[in-house]
């Protein structure tokens, strides 16, 4: 869902997607409140919460929408895809399984949601740097083969957390600004952004490298 109202003001859906306790939850309590749950549950079905930001000076509403992990859940939640023009697709560093997923939760999304035009990889849990399973380059080369953003995080200690949505909002906000998401020339555009890697030191928001400790 993109909508324009009052203005100045955008409500973007987003969704977040990737196997079951990969942090979900914890990156979007973190990024709506600011919250780390430590007895964090699975979660069953699809739970949202709401955050503002401001872009260029517009006011933006992330609906952000989480999403159950857990295979018996994929009928009750490829409902919630529909509208979604963002996606974080979150995989767990210290588990090399939920890496081998992403590829199977691309797929899915491609599948149920056509109007998402902005996608993040991210490798979540970055704090447990001594277990890790996934290394850097594998997320980079991963993100660059299937276009999409690539970021790692640590919900735990908020560590790029708001840059992961951030990107993904402005990202979102570019597109629907030139009122050209439908048009031919947009998705010629798009597939050329994908095929080069967008330049995210040409956005107007705070950079920062994945690869920082």
């Amino acid at each position: 869902m993109a909508e324009e109202g009052g203005g100045d003001e955008y409500l973007f859906k987003i969704v977040v997607i990737g196997d079951s306790a990969v942090g979900k939850s914890n990156l979007l309590a973190r990024f709506a409140r600011d919250e780390f749950d430590h007895n964090s549950k699975a979660t069953i079905g699809v739970e949202f919460q709401t955050r503002v930001v401001e872009v260029d000076g517009k006011e933006v509403k992330a609906q952000v929408w989480d999403t159950a992990g857990q295979e018996r859940f994929r009928a009750v939640t490829s409902a919630y895809y529909r509208g979604a023009v963002g996606a974080l697709v979150v995989y767990d560093i210290t588990r090399k399984d939920t890496f081998h997923s992403i590829k199977r939760w691309l797929d899915e999304l491609h599948t149920q949601c056509d109007t998402t035009f902005a996608k993040m990889l991210v490798g979540n849990k970055r704090d447990l740097e001594n277990i890790r399973e996934v290394s850097v380059e594998e997320g980079k080369s991963l993100a660059e083969e299937e276009g999409l953003f690539f970021i790692e995080t640590s919900a735990l200690d908020s560590t790029n957390v708001n840059n992961a949505f951030e990107v993904v909002i402005r990202e979102i906000y570019e597109k629907v600004s030139r009122k050209t998401l439908n048009s031919d020339p947009y998705k010629k555009e798009l597939s050329t952004d994908r095929a080069r890697g967008i330049d995210l030191s040409k956005q107007n928001i705070r950079s920062f490298s994945c690869c920082s400790r």
